[in-house]
């Protein structure tokens, strides 16, 4: 009888999500900025949340709920974070 043992980082996990929009954590910078990825790739900055709902439109990606881990992750923090701490 042959077995084979698979590393659990091989297998796509169906509970990870992957949303279109990343927002990294902030930059320091005059004012502080974050940088936004959609799809993967770096795509702009955003000194705010309207910066990264703009952004989304250029790209023809409407958001309804940025709180949605499925269309936004966070990265360093929430949508309410625009500072270093």
């Amino acid at each position: 009888m042959r077995f084979t043992l698979y590393c659990m980082t091989e297998i796509a996990s169906p509970y990870i999500s992957h949303p279109r929009i990343m927002v990294l954590g902030v930059q320091p910078g005059t004012p502080p900025f974050r940088i936004v990825e959609i799809d993967g790739i770096v795509v702009g900055e955003a000194k705010a949340v309207t910066d990264v709902l703009s952004t989304a439109a250029a790209f023809g990606i409407t958001v309804h709920d940025l709180d949605d881990p499925d269309v936004v992750r966070w990265v360093g923090g929430d949508k309410f974070t625009w500072t270093r701490h």
